[in-house]
């Protein structure tokens, strides 16, 4: 059972990321600083490092949060799934659920602005690139376990999570052109690029 301190704790970390959240999209990642986050709660410098190592982290804080869900919904998807539809399921179970794991800190839509923070800063989109590698490995050795393979002699699951993983890079950067900033917009956006995986990889897009 969590004791007091540690939802004490939980609610300091909530209320400095909502902060940092608020002015990273308001104000701009480059000209907001740890002071401004940690006086805009309230709390010291100090605090605010306790809980992050940096600004950097704290804007990618939601991101990886969503990631490790996504990560934990493949492995919980039923074993006779082909892993590239267990990917499939898994992230559209995501943006289902998205409102109950992002809103207990922020509102969605303000998720949404914060991923186009990240994919305007050079800096953020460095460090999102390379978590986004190090989540690939965890997925390629999540579908190895699945199909009882060996994901260093077996190319397999590193194709198919590099495969899906390009596809949502694909879906990602439209977001950050697209109008219409809506999460069932996102949603529907997703499931088409995901279908269009097939047909892109084995037809002839000349003679369409």
């Amino acid at each position: 059972m969590e004791t007091l301190r540690e939802r004490k704790k939980q609610r300091t970390r909530d209320a400095l990321l909502r902060a940092a959240i608020e002015l990273f999209t308001t104000r701009g990642y480059d000209r907001t600083t740890v002071d401004d986050i940690a006086e805009a709660v309230d709390v010291s410098q100090r605090t605010f490092f306790r809980y992050f190592a940096g600004k950097d982290e704290a804007a990618l804080a939601l991101e990886a949060l969503v990631v490790a869900r996504f990560v934990q919904a493949v492995r919980r998807r039923p074993a006779v799934e082909a892993p590239i539809v267990a990917l499939r399921q898994a992230v559209l179970e995501g943006w289902d659920h998205l409102h109950e794991v992002i809103e207990a800190v922020v509102p969605v839509e303000l998720y949404l602005r914060m991923h186009r923070v990240i994919e305007s800063t050079p800096t953020l989109l460095a460090a999102q690139l390379r978590r986004n590698l190090e989540a690939e490995d965890a997925l390629a050795r999540v579908i190895a376990d699945r199909e009882g393979l060996d994901v260093d002699a077996d190319p397999r699951p590193r194709l198919a999570v590099a495969v899906f993983g390009g596809v949502m890079r694909v879906t990602e950067r439209q977001w950050g052109t697209d109008a219409d900033f809506d999460v069932e917009a996102m949603r529907a956006l997703t499931i088409s690029y995901l279908e269009q995986v097939g047909p892109a990889l084995t037809e002839n897009g000349r003679t369409r």
